[in-house]
């Protein structure tokens, strides 16, 4: 097979969330988004109803099992990157010849995307821990070891406040005179 033949394959996507009604709605909208996908069709489509989690109050799981035909092997993997499946079966064809420069292109674009996820998850964690420094700044009792830790009820949030913008106008006034 050369990498602009079509490719077969079965999907299955899940999705999870509520209410019932949304999720519903949610996975019918991502069907559609993938309907859309220019060179990409569906073959066959199975919407199943959403079902209630074991063991939780009002969650809900659904998936939907995708028969498509893809025009080429680089956007098999383009959809299998966009929505990220559950499970994803190749049909057809059953045997693939690659190029060296098919090959080197499929794998280009995988280490991009992966290099975009990287990106995200580094700038996830460079939020969370500003948001983690500045929320110890305010309220340091939240990282004592549960023995140590001041009930929170006992905690005044505006006197706390108050007494966090007192100090930051000190510092800011040292500053300015010092400066």
């Amino acid at each position: 097979m050369r990498m602009t033949e079509k490719v077969q394959a079965v999907m299955i996507l899940e999705i999870l969330g509520r209410p019932k009604e949304h999720l519903q709605k949610a996975l019918q909208s991502l069907v559609q988004r993938i309907v859309s996908e220019k060179g990409v069709l569906i073959i066959e489509q199975t919407l199943h109803e959403p079902v209630k989690v074991k063991e939780s109050k009002d969650l809900f799981t659904s998936f939907a099992e995708l028969t498509l035909e893809v025009d080429s092997l680089s956007l098999y993997f383009g959809v299998m990157f966009a929505y990220m499946p559950a499970n994803i079966e190749l049909i057809a064809p059953e045997k693939f010849t690659l190029t060296n420069a098919e090959l080197t292109q499929l794998g280009n674009k995988i280490i991009q995307r992966l290099h975009d996820y990287d990106a995200i998850t580094k700038k996830v964690i460079y939020e969370r821990d500003i948001f983690a420094s500045k929320l110890k700044e305010i309220a340091p009792h939240l990282f004592q070891s549960p023995q140590q830790q001041i009930p929170v009820s006992s905690i005044n949030i505006s006197e706390k406040s108050k007494k966090s913008s007192a100090k930051k106008a000190k510092k800011k006034k040292k500053k300015s005179l010092s400066g």
